[in-house]
């Protein structure tokens, strides 16, 4: 088998045609009717910019790829295939004008094979040799199909993961399983003795099925690449699964969170077509939820601490490159987190690859999400994308449960809502998935009436964001886990705005109904307005609450020896077309870092209680400015996983503390301290087992009074890269900065020049909420990206970025760059403006 990525010389149309002919009439008419394509390189999404947005919706509705391909099979009467990890949704898949292939799923893999059409093709003259291929995707709304539209994430548009160009002989492996059986392993003191049963199994692709007598090598190897067991055998071509070798692993080296081990399986395939062969990694682990009880992998019990991933990044959307998905695991990872639950759906092959190098469990799930249950189509397409996910993904030892929906209990989709149904249809898919892969179990988030149905379950607790107070977690998780038999709890957090930080938080102590009963999510609750009295309605969506909800929970669930685990959702901020009142519309901002990977406060949090290697870091480095009387005491909070760490503030130390888990907030690592006005310098030194770290942070105390914003303020700073930040701050009618200033700003354009925007960042959106008093973008002079610097680098660089799909403006005739930057907050404050030469 010979792969190769297809990742440039595509171009792009958003839009509809009338059909494949319309791809390349301009091809023969010389140009007439000529559609206006661009060139992108995949993995591309048309919806990278438009679902952050702030002044419409994001489209849907088809979107046209096209490239002319050089094919050369080395292998004679070899097939050609299309090999698609992930596009959306709906995808049709032309040569030249010929339909060779659909698909329905945004999510799973599927594969074209093109050779007979690629041959035909190949004729034309005008082509000289090259074969037009053209995909269509189409994300439009379909009520028969999932997920449903009233779900809290976008429905991306186009070829959003790798395409790659496969070769194979006529006769060839298609898909290869290793069944591990652990039963004589362990004894349950999670070791690696005794025996594991590792079984291969394999399906063929043989269209033509044909009849050749094929010869099978079957090798297993360990993580050093050395041979562990081997065997050969030779058989006719077979229909379906087919055991190929069955072996027994002796004293085998578990898989685990801290100790991935991975061996390596390979199974080549030879016959008088040509050689091919499959290469799949597995690993020997073996886990269980204990009933009304903690999580045990390997025979010990393990605190799953999880978070949230969706598919989503500032300027791409979907579209992540290798490089950007390694960021973003080794990210999750370096926080600590030993657990992820990939929502709502199959994700790229990468992450789950990723997660077995790194040692991260895995909940991954089918995108029946809300909406209620559709027709026999509707249940075929969840039928058929559990099953994807599930042979696909099958051999990765990071996966533990399969999701078969999430809040199936939100009606909206149809003018029925039969629980009965759902019921039944819930029983169906978690008997296709024992079926299909009885080592694993199922699990679902949200759906009260199903709860009794599957293995895992997680109902909805959202303490101090979406009902009650976070004080109450504990309490109502331990009534959630007694109600039964396996209890997980899936989604936890709060929005929270980036560089937004307060002096005091509100918590909603006073007067927001609390008790076990009164933290589940309910429909409407996330909306801004109406219903109970909530912290996401009423509260000041800070950094500042959020770190402190996070240090509550944590230190919680370090003495909950009962529980299984936690996630957090979500681990970066994603677009979604439920929120345009989000402080950055069309944004849920729950993340522990920004869309485009810079972390938030909160992640050094986490740090603090899961992180092994030594960490300390001071609250705040993104509040310029802190306020308060001349005479008044403030908090000075570090979060650090270290045993110790000393305070310095302008050179004069504080003392000493010892950290303490259970003294909240900070783990008792927090200082009252007397600041000077105007700057003031602060260091901590921490230290664990011998080893030191240090962090420090300036910024200045303003003990000014100010009063009700009138003013906004401009100022402009050029970037080393080309580019220019922009920001306003609010000020008073004495000219006193409001670092409490909460207003939303529009930052507007005109002239050459672009603004950097509908990225989702709190630097990289032109509609935002003032963040602690300022609110800023950057500016790109000549109106696109700064000289030399790849799109996709730029986009994974943890700053904000552009698109190719978005350049415009230019260099004046004198060869300057004149860009005015206009902004109005329209509560009382008039417009600013600047010049920028």
């Amino acid at each position: 088998m010979l792969k190769q990525r297809l990742n440039d010389k595509w171009e792009h149309y958003t839009g509809s045609l009338g059909g494949p002919w319309e791809v390349w009439r301009a091809d023969k008419l010389n140009n007439h009717y000529n559609v206006p394509w661009h060139a992108v390189e995949l993995p591309h999404s048309y919806n990278g910019l438009d679902v952050m947005d702030p002044d419409g919706k994001y489209y849907q509705g088809q979107g046209w790829y096209r490239t002319k391909l050089a094919l050369n099979n080395p292998y004679p009467n070899g097939r050609t295939l299309l090999h698609f990890e992930g596009a959306g949704q709906r995808t049709d898949v032309y040569v030249y004008t010929n339909k060779v292939g659909s698909h329905l799923g945004g999510y799973d893999e599927f594969t074209v094979d093109i050779t007979e059409a690629a041959a035909e093709a190949a004729q034309i003259e005008r082509y000289k040799g090259l074969v037009p291929v053209a995909v269509a995707c189409d994300n439009s709304r379909e009520l028969e199909t999932i997920p449903s539209d009233a779900s809290d994430f976008n429905l991306y548009g186009g070829i959003y993961r790798y395409l790659n160009l496969v070769y194979v002989p006529a006769v060839s492996l298609g898909q290869v399983h290793v069944v591990t059986d652990t039963a004589k392993l362990g004894a349950g003191n999670g070791s690696g003795e005794g025996t594991c049963k590792v079984t291969v199994k394999a399906k063929l692709y043989n269209p033509q099925v044909l009849r050749d007598s094929v010869k099978l090598v079957v090798r297993l190897t360990d993580a050093d690449g050395a041979v562990v067991a081997e065997s050969t055998l030779s058989c006719l071509p077979w229909p379906g699964e087919k055991e190929l070798a069955v072996y027994e692993l002796p004293s085998p080296q578990l898989w685990s969170t801290d100790k991935p081990y991975l061996y390596g399986c390979e199974v080549v395939l030879v016959s008088v077509h040509g050689e091919t062969a499959v290469k799949e990694r597995f690993g020997v682990r073996y886990f269980e939820f204990v009933d009304h009880g903690p999580f045990k992998l390997n025979g010990e019990r393990l605190l799953l601490r999880g978070t949230h991933r969706h598919e989503d990044h500032a300027g791409v959307g979907p579209a992540m490159t290798e490089d950007m998905l390694r960021q973003e695991m080794q990210l999750i990872k370096d926080m600590g987190a030993n657990f992820i639950r990939l929502g709502h759906y199959q994700q790229s092959r990468i992450v789950l690859e990723l997660c077995d190098e790194l040692g991260i469990l895995v909940w991954e799930e089918i995108p029946w999400c809300r909406g209620g249950l559709g027709g026999e189509s509707y249940r075929q397409q969840c039928r058929d994308m559990l099953t994807a996910m599930i042979e696909q993904h099958y051999n990765h030892p990071s996966v533990i449960l399969w999701g078969l929906g999430n809040e199936n209990d939100w009606e909206c989709d149809f003018d029925y809502f039969d629980q009965e149904a759902i019921r039944g249809f819930m029983k169906e898919l978690h008997d296709l998935s024992h079926r299909l892969d009885p080592s694993r179990l199922t699990a679902i988030r949200r759906c009260e009436f199903c709860k009794d149905i599957i293995d895992v379950y997680s109902p909805s607790i959202w303490a101090g964001w979406y009902r009650g107070i976070y004080t109450d977690y504990e309490s109502s998780s331990r009534s959630a886990f007694e109600n039964v038999r396996s209890f997980f709890h899936m989604e936890w957090g709060a929005d929270n705005l980036p560089t937004r930080h307060v002096e005091k938080t509100f918590t909603g102590f006073e007067f927001i109904p609390r008790g076990e009963g009164e933290t589940d999510e309910r429909d409407g609750d996330y909306l801004l307005t109406g219903g109970e009295p909530r912290v996401s309605r009423d509260g000041d969506w800070s950094e500042t609450y959020f770190c402190e909800m996070i240090d509550w929970y944590l230190k919680s669930q370090e003495q909950m020896d009962w529980l299984t685990g936690a996630a957090q959702w979500a681990f970066k901020d994603f677009a979604t077309p439920v929120r345009p009142d989000s402080p950055i519309p069309y944004l849920n901002m729950k993340g522990i870092v920004e869309r485009d990977f810079t972390p938030k406060d909160a992640y050094y949090v986490f740090q603090s209680y899961w992180a092994t290697k030594p960490m300390a870091r001071i609250y705040g480095h993104t509040m310029p400015v802190r306020w308060g009387a001349e005479d008044e005491r403030k908090s000075i909070k570090v979060y650090s996983n270290c045993a110790q760490a000393e305070l310095f503030v302008n050179g004069v130390s504080q003392g000493v503390k010892q950290r303490d888990s259970q003294n909240f907030p900070a783990a008792g690592l927090r200082w009252d301290v007397p600041l000077k006005p105007g700057a003031n310098q602060v260091k901590v030194v921490a230290e664990q087992d011998g080893v030191q770290v240090e962090d420090e942070l300036t910024f200045e105390y303003q003990t000014e009074a100010w009063g009700t914003p009138s003013e906004l303020r401009l100022t402009a700073e050029k970037q080393v890269d080309g580019r220019v930040y922009v920001e306003a701050r609010a000020y008073d009618a004495n000219g006193v900065f409001c670092p409490d200033a909460a207003g939303f700003v529009r930052f507007g354009l005109a002239g050459d020049g672009q603004l950097l925007d509908n990225l989702g960042t709190i630097r990289g959106s032109r509609l935002v909420q003032l963040a602690t008093g300022r609110a800023g973008i950057y500016v790109d002079p000549n109106g696109g990206l700064p000289a030399g610097i790849p799109v996709a680098e730029f986009f994974s660089a943890g700053g904000p970025a552009s698109s190719l799909a978005s350049l415009g403006g230019g260099q004046g005739a004198d060869g300057r760059a004149r860009v005015s930057v206009v902004t109005a907050a329209g509560e009382g404050m008039p417009t600013a403006m600047m010049v920028l030469e």
